[in-house]
């Protein structure tokens, strides 16, 4: 349940307040089918109060799947809602 709980509020409310934010790369999966993204600063998250804050820190985020492989881990991960940036393509 805790889980659960940060992974939603990692998508769905401390992600899209990150400024300029324009998707998280597909680079950062894993052969594995893990991704780990960093975070720069904790205060993107609700319960983090900037008037009690002395120090801001980082940190990293490691999603372990049940996935085979770089192409399953990223059509899971999409699933569940994560905002990885759109594969490139190829231009005419």
């Amino acid at each position: 349940k805790r889980m659960n709980d940060f992974l939603n509020k990692l998508i769905h409310v401390a992600i899209p307040q990150t400024r300029d934010f324009r998707g998280l790369k597909t680079s950062s999966i894993d052969d594995m089918g893990n991704y780990t993204m960093g975070i720069k600063e904790h205060t993107i998250f609700p319960e983090t109060h900037d008037e009690d804050i002395k120090d801001v820190f980082g940190l990293s985020v490691t999603i372990v799947t049940t996935a085979k492989s770089k192409t399953e881990a990223e059509a899971l991960l999409r699933h569940i809602g994560l905002p990885l940036q759109k594969k490139e393509t190829e231009t005419e």
